[in-house]
């Protein structure tokens, strides 16, 4: 009970958190890259126009993000520099898109955002080719 308590942790359960959060978030986003890409000239006709670039290239944008860098985000591979253009994407996501409705229908693009920026934060950790590199 005494440990359940605790607020000191070992390095272990941190690695063990880093690569659960990166796998699964990695994931969850990826599934949503990959329907957009899959579906791209569908998508593509339904994307805003961001910043005056087109829809094709928003759409092209989205899926670099949510599908390439959520690939890098799992193998652990540049993970800081990837969640920049997630977190990028969540944000205009969350605002534009979803009109800052945090709690509802913007809370999926709010919670993937906090959970990119934790990652930016924290980094990989040593389960991660990141680790493998810099050894």
């Amino acid at each position: 009970m005494k440990k359940f308590l605790s607020t000191h942790y070992s390095a272990g359960a941190f690695n063990t958190a880093t690569l659960l959060l990166r796998v699964c978030i990695g994931g969850m986003m990826m599934m949503h890259g990959y329907d957009k890409m899959v579906h791209f000239n569908a998508t593509a006709q339904h994307m805003m126009n961001f910043m005056g670039i087109g829809s094709t290239a928003t759409t092209a944008l989205v899926i670099f993000a949510e599908f390439f860098c959520s690939l890098l985000l799992i193998l652990g591979l540049f993970t800081r520099l990837a969640c920049i253009p997630l977190i990028i994407c969540m944000g205009v996501a969350l605002i534009k898109a979803h009109h800052n409705d945090f709690l509802g229908e913007g809370q999926p693009a709010a919670m993937y955002l906090v959970c990119f920026i934790a990652l930016l934060l924290t980094g990989a950790g040593k389960v991660s080719v990141d680790s493998m590199i810099s050894k």
